[in-house]
């Protein structure tokens, strides 16, 4: 497939699909103009392949605006987008997804997924995805859907996922994170659903406070410790008593 080089739409969700797709191949320049790629809910596993990440060249330079897409064909699929399933009946030129979600792929996640500046919607989750979150995921600056969950994700949550300012939906739950929720930009608008399972998570929107000095989380014994000192001196409008 990946010498149809005018391909647009692959979609093979919902099967019993196997097998590792980060081989090796000899095709130089692969899906150059693929704006939907959904391959969920198969049983895919191994590593992501970077290849594609730095092929599809029309997930790259990006285009903000809905209103100045070009209608590229008619389509008939119906897709995962920000967490609804949506009947599409046509293709914009800047449409862009990819879903590989409920699968089996494995390691890290790739930093060459930051290339897709231009990419709307991305959704890893319910794989068995380790180590660290992208920082590079922060150049997908037109990013309106991202979902990480019920992976094996650790460290902090990278600030620079704060200037993805069209962030609609954002779902990191059931990984294990670590260390202050940023509070920046699109991110002061999520909920507590966004980080649910994340049991070292901490600061708004959860209940769990944060070490002042390092962002890390309080644990049990600091925090009654805190809460009794409050207790005892007491705080008028921001002044102890």
């Amino acid at each position: 497939m990946e010498a149809l080089l005018q391909l647009r739409v692959l979609v093979l969700k919902s099967n019993k699909f196997d097998g590792n797709m980060s081989l090796p191949s000899q095709s130089y320049l692969s899906f150059p103009k693929l704006q939907v790629l959904d391959i969920s809910r198969n049983a895919f596993g191994g590593s992501l392949p970077q290849r594609y990440f730095k092929n599809f060249k029309a997930m790259m330079g990006v285009k903000a605006n809905y209103d100045d897409m070009n209608f590229v064909a008619h389509v008939e699929m119906t897709l995962t987008l920000k967490g609804q399933d949506q009947l599409l009946k046509r293709l914009l030129e800047a449409f862009t997804i990819i879903d590989l979600s409920s699968n089996r792929f494995s390691g890290s996640i790739p930093h060459s997924i930051g290339n897709l500046n231009s990419l709307r919607y991305l959704n890893l989750s319910h794989n068995n995805f380790m180590g660290h979150i992208p920082a590079s995921l922060g150049n997908i600056s037109v990013l309106e859907s991202l979902d990480l969950s019920s992976n094996k994700l650790d460290g902090g949550i990278p600030s620079e996922l704060t200037r993805l300012t069209f962030l609609e939906k954002l779902d990191l739950s059931m990984n294990d994170l670590v260390g202050q929720i940023p509070q920046s930009n699109q991110f002061s608008t999520f909920d507590n659903d966004s980080y649910v399972g994340n049991l070292r998570l901490c600061g708004v929107p959860l209940t769990r406070k944060c070490n002042k000095e390092d962002g890390q989380l309080i644990g049990p014994e600091e925090e009654d410790e805190e809460e009794e000192e409050e207790e005892e001196y007491g705080f008028i409008d921001g002044e102890m008593w």
